[in-house]
């Protein structure tokens, strides 16, 4: 009986990840709009029904892939980055870690991006998944250095986002959406994190003088 639910629960969990993936596929290739519940069906080999099942319907998908990507890329930080030895170490390796994460997910970018203009669930999830649960995991991260310390919330908080801003311009917009070169566009995001983590440092000293 137990082998039989474990089975089950496989099965589901296999057949909700190929009907994501296809989802993803379909949904970059042809747009939201244009993509069907069948087509996804079929791309997946599954049965249409499921979808609804599973994520009660395409509404239902897209948010699964938000919440899949997010939730991943939050994991991924922090396994694969250990901390920098300094302030301006660890802002450089946060900003070229989403440079080169930003494209490494274009396909999955080209579809939530316009959807969250349109749909307001949408835009909802990437406020709760960029702006608070992403933003924090982040702000963890620069609050070890004592330079963070002691700035504002306010100011900690705009440097955390510029993390992952940077990320968005020169990991997807520059090189995907405008043509730049990648590695023009990476050092443009290298030399724009130096000069931000600098003036952090220039306005702590200042301030603490």
């Amino acid at each position: 009986m137990h082998d039989r639910r474990t089975k089950r629960t496989r099965d589901r969990a296999g057949k909700q990840e190929a009907l994501v993936q296809a989802a993803l596929s379909l949904f970059a290739s042809k747009g939201y709009e244009a993509t069907t519940t069948r087509e996804i069906a079929a791309s997946a080999h599954c049965a249409e029904g499921l979808i609804h099942r599973y994520f009660r319907g395409k509404a239902g998908l897209l948010t699964a892939l938000i919440e899949r990507h997010f939730s991943q890329e939050i994991g991924d930080l922090n396994r694969q980055l250990q901390p920098g030895h300094d302030l301006e170490a660890e802002f450089l390796q946060l900003v070229l870690w989403e440079v080169e994460r930003f494209w490494a997910t274009r396909n999955f970018l080209k579809v939530f991006i316009p959807r969250a203009l349109v749909d307001p669930n949408v835009a909802r999830r990437m406020k709760h998944a960029v702006i608070s649960a992403r933003t924090k995991v982040i702000l963890e991260r620069l609050k070890r250095y004592p330079d963070c310390l002691k700035l504002s919330q306010a100011k900690l908080e705009a440097l955390a986002q510029a993390v992952g801003m940077l990320g968005l311009v020169f990991g997807f917009m520059r090189p995907l959406v405008l043509g730049q070169d990648r590695v023009r566009a990476k050092q443009m995001a290298t030399t724009l994190a130096r000069m931000l983590v600098h003036n952090v440092d220039f306005a702590t000293a200042n301030r603490f003088s």
